[in-house]
C-alpha cells in the first residue's frame, strides 16, 4: 500500500468515524474507500467489518454520559445484538454478498422517515416497559436482531434502522439512543469481525490506518451529539438517510 493510499483511509477512517458514531452511516465512507483502492467487494465488505470495531470502540468511549443508567436495558438486548451479528457473518459467508440489495433501500428510507416523526409524549410516570408492553418488548428485540443480522451481513446504514427503531420504542433522548445504538451494533459488528478475521480474506494492511482514523472519527460524534440541538441532528441524520436510500435504490433497480 502506498503512503497515498495509507492517508486516504485514514481520512475515510476519519469521516466513517465521524459519521457512524452519530448517524450510523460509517460505511458509506469507508466502504467505497476501500474500493477505490482496489479492493474486490467481498474483501472490501470483510475488511470494512473489522475495521469498524475501532469506530464501535470510539463510539461506546465518547458516549458513556448517556450509557449511564441503561445497563440493565443493554445487557438484555445485547446477546440478540450479539446472536444477530453471527448469524450475519455466517451469511456473508454462505450467501452472495447482493443479498439485501433491492431490500436495505427500503428499509432505510422507512427509517429515515421515522426519525423525522415526532414521538408521542410518554404518559407522567410511564416507564420504557409500561409503554411497550410484553409483545412490544418481544417485537424490539426481534427488530434488533433482524438489524444485527444486517449488519454483520453487510451494514451500511444499519445504525440508521437502529437509531430510528430505538427513538420509537424507548422514552430515550437523541444521544441516549443514539449511544445504546453504538453499543448494540457495535456488538454486532465485533462478533462479525471476530468470525471474518479467522474465515474471510481481511485485508489487514487497509484494516490498520481505516481503524486509526475510526477511532480518532468516532471519537468526536458523540460530543457533537451531546452539544448539539436534537431537532437539526433528527433533521439531518433523516435527510442523509434519505439520500443514501435513493442513491442505493437507483443502483439496486436502476
Amino acid at each position: 500500500m502506498s503512503p497515498v493510499q495509507f492517508g486516504f483511509l485514514i481520512v475515510a477512517g476519519i469521516a466513517g468515524g465521524f459519521t457512524g458514531s452519530i448517524a450510523g452511516l460509517a460505511s458509506v465512507a469507508t466502504y467505497p474507500a476501500l474500493l477505490a483502492i482496489g479492493l474486490p467487494p467481498v474483501t472490501a465488505n470483510v475488511t470494512n467489518t473489522v475495521a469498524l470495531v475501532f469506530s464501535s470502540v470510539g463510539a461506546v468511549l465518547g458516549s458513556r454520559p448517556e450509557l449511564k443508567g441503561q445497563g440493565p436495558r443493554l445487557k438484555a438486548l445485547i446477546p440478540v445484538a450479539l446472536l444477530g451479528g453471527a448469524a450475519g457473518a455466517a451469511l456473508l459467508l454462505s450467501t452472495p454478498a447482493d443479498g439485501f440489495e433491492k431490500l436495505v433501500p427500503i428499509l432505510l428510507g422507512f427509517a429515515s422517515l421515522t426519525i423525522l416523526i415526532p414521538r408521542r409524549r410518554a404518559k407522567a410516570g410511564q416507564t420504557v416497559d409500561a409503554a411497550l408492553g410484553r409483545g412490544g418488548l418481544i417485537g424490539q428485540g426481534v427488530a434488533i436482531f433482524v438489524i444485527a443480522v444486517y449488519g454483520g451481513y453487510f451494514g451500511a446504514a444499519a445504525g440508521v434502522l437502529m437509531l430510528a427503531l430505538l427513538l420509537h420504542t424507548t422514552r430515550a433522548s437523541l444521544p441516549r439512543a443514539n449511544a445504546a445504538k453504538n453499543v448494540l451494533l457495535g456488538t454486532a459488528n465485533c462478533v462479525a469481525a471476530v468470525a471474518f478475521a479467522f474465515l474471510a480474506p481481511v485485508d489487514w494492511s487497509a484494516v490498520i490506518p481505516l481503524g486509526i482514523g475510526c477511532l480518532v472519527g468516532s471519537r468526536i460524534g458523540p460530543i457533537i451529539v451531546r452539544r448539539a440541538p436534537a431537532l437539526i441532528l433528527r433533521l439531518l441524520i433523516g435527510a442523509a438517510g434519505l439520500t443514501l436510500a435513493i442513491r442505493l435504490g437507483a443502483q439496486a433497480y436502476g
